[in-house]
């Protein structure tokens, strides 16, 4: 599907797998780094209209929470790691890698191989060619199955969803932006 930026107007692919079921999804612009709310046409379809119906592959953005109340509604939040204090080591029976899902590096894949990643412009252990990330911008902190983001004090923050955060425990498919350029975890099996 192509969405579209309400301040800009730049326009981007996005498929719509990565809805994950859920009604709505919020994006960052890369151009102007407005947040901006797509909807997931097939969550409508199988619910009668409240107010102004989606057309079957039509894309719609919002301003406002009040167009569609209905898609307020947000789904629980991911169950929540327990932070663990114990020592920086990656799980035994998983394997942990990062995918660029929007920016300039988008499409690149990164294994994850120590349990603790530095990502950033230069000097780091996983480096993306994006202008408005930091040098130094966030980590990736790995006890065996808790996994953490950690914002290292960059310039334009790191946010999950559009929350910025200083330090956020991350799962399997958890999305993350950092500049310009939006992150995927992916866990699979060893």
């Amino acid at each position: 599907m192509i969405v579209e930026c309400d301040q800009c107007r730049a326009k981007y692919h996005y498929d719509e797998a990565r809805f994950a079921g859920k009604p709505s999804k919020k994006l960052r612009c890369s151009k102007c780094r407005a947040i901006f709310e797509i909807f997931n046409t097939h969550a409508y379809e199988a619910q009668p209209p409240l107010r102004s119906p989606i057309a079957a592959g039509e894309t719609r953005t919002r301003r406002s929470a009040d167009m569609f109340p209905e898609a307020a509604v947000r789904p629980e939040p991911a169950r929540e790691r327990r932070r663990s204090a114990g020592p920086l080591k990656l799980p035994l029976e998983e394997k942990l890698s990062l995918a660029v899902i929007a920016g300039p590096d988008a499409g690149r894949m990164f294994a994850i191989e120590t349990p603790r990643v530095v990502i950033g412009r230069e000097e780091v252990d996983l480096a993306l060619d994006d202008p408005e990330i930091s040098r130094h911008h966030a980590a990736i902190e790995v006890r065996g199955d808790d996994i953490l983001l950690l914002d290292l004090g960059s310039t334009n923050g790191t946010f999950v969803g559009d929350q910025a955060i200083s330090q956020a425990p991350l799962e399997n498919q958890s999305e993350f932006t950092i500049g310009g350029s939006t992150l995927m975890l992916i866990v699979t099996a060893a």
